[in-house]
Parts: C-alpha cells; sequence; structure tokens
C-alpha cells in the first residue's frame, strides 16, 4: 500500500488526512458558500493534491514524481471537498429557502410541495 500512497501511513494520515483533507473541506464550504459549482472542486483539489505532495517531498523525502501517489491523494482530496461542498450546498438551500425545501439528511433536501402534493 506504501507503493499506491508513495508515502508511509503516518504521513498520509497526518500530512494528507489531517492537514490537507482540512484544508480541501474549507474549500469546499468556501465553493458552497459563494454557490459556485461542484466542478470547481475538482479542478483546485487537483492543485491542492501538488501542494500535498511537495510537502511531502519537503518535510518527508517522499517521491515526488509518484503518479499513483498524486492520484490517490487528490483523488481524497477531491472527495473530501466534493463532500464539504454538498453539506454546505443543503444547508443553504434549506436555510435560505425554508418555504420551498426541507432537509432530507446531512446531503440532501427535498420539495416540500412534493410532499404536500
Amino acid at each position: 500500500m506504501t507503493d499506491i500512497l508513495a508515502v508511509s501511513w503516518p504521513v498520509f494520515i497526518g500530512l494528507t488526512l489531517i492537514l490537507f483533507g482540512g484544508a480541501a473541506f474549507l474549500m469546499g464550504q468556501a465553493l458552497g458558500e459563494t454557490w459556485r459549482p461542484a466542478w470547481q472542486n475538482v479542478t483546485y483539489g487537483l492543485l491542492l493534491a501538488v501542494g500535498d505532495r511537495l510537502a511531502g517531498n519537503f518535510l518527508f523525502g517522499s517521491d515526488i514524481i509518484s503518479v499513483s501517489g498524486y492520484v490517490t491523494h487528490a483523488a481524497v482530496l477531491i472527495l473530501i471537498a466534493l463532500a464539504a461542498h454538498r453539506l454546505t450546498r443543503a444547508r443553504k438551500m434549506v436555510n435560505q429557502y425554508p418555504w420551498l425545501y426541507e432537509r432530507t439528511g446531512p446531503f440532501g433536501w427535498r420539495d416540500i410541495a412534493s410532499k404536500n402534493g
């Protein structure tokens, strides 16, 4: 598994999941708060993964050229950002339009008219 990640497990958990994962979560929230489309999380997530790989190389001497490492780290960061974007969008839709929508879970909402009609 270390070959796929291109870093050790503690480095992956600490650097990618906690540090850059927190940044990805905040990025997804910011894009959701400003009503930006979800595809922008992919673009910014790819750039965030570059920073993650560079930090791993500078701090821990990981292989910076590893394609599988970059793809894995980028996928994790993009998934975190997309989840935060959807959470924020669901909250905003229900809070901003309470006469139109109701919450159906942490990631969704539904039209109130479809429930009543």
